[in-house]
C-alpha cells in the first residue's frame, strides 16, 4: 500500500470514532457511510471502492457500539419488504389470471361440444348463425 492509501485509512478510522463518539467535526453526524468519508475527507466512491472493508467495520461498530441498525440498512430492509409485497400481489394476480384463462378455455370446450349439429336440429329462432349456410 501507498502512503496516500495508508493516510487515507488513518483519516476514516479517526473519523468513525468521532462519529460514534457523537464530536463529528466536519459531516452532519450521521452514522452513514456518506457522513463518514465527508468527515474523513475522502471522496465517497473512495470509501466504497478501496476502503469497503472500514466501510463494513464502520457499519459493524454502529451495530455494536451504538446497539442502532444502519440508516442504510433500515432503508434496506423496508425496501425488501415492499417488494416482498407486491412480489406475493403480483403472484396472486397471476394466478387469478391463469384461473381465469382456465375456466374461459372450459367454457369455449363446452361451448364447441354443446354446438347442435345444424342437420339433426335446427338453430333457435334467437341464435344468428355467423356463417351463413351453404346451399
Amino acid at each position: 500500500m501507498n502512503h496516500q492509501h495508508e493516510d487515507e485509512r488513518s483519516r476514516i478510522r479517526a473519523a468513525m470514532d468521532r462519529l460514534l463518539t457523537g464530536q463529528p467535526t466536519s459531516s452532519n453526524g450521521s452514522l452513514t457511510a456518506a457522513a463518514l468519508a465527508a468527515e474523513a475527507g475522502v471522496h465517497r466512491m473512495a470509501l466504497q471502492k478501496r476502503h469497503a472493508d472500514l466501510k463494513e467495520e464502520f457499519y459493524a461498530r454502529v451495530r455494536t457500539e451504538t446497539h442502532q441498525t444502519p440508516e442504510v440498512e433500515k432503508r434496506l430492509r423496508k425496501e425488501v419488504v415492499r417488494l416482498k409485497e407486491a412480489l406475493k400481489d403480483s403472484r396472486a394476480a397471476e394466478a387469478e389470471s391463469r384461473h381465469r384463462a382456465e375456466q374461459m378455455a372450459l367454457a369455449a370446450a363446452v361451448l364447441i361440444l354443446r354446438q347442435p349439429d345444424s342437420q339433426d336440429q335446427p338453430a333457435p329462432d334467437n341464435v344468428i348463425p355467423l356463417r351463413p349456410p351453404t346451399d
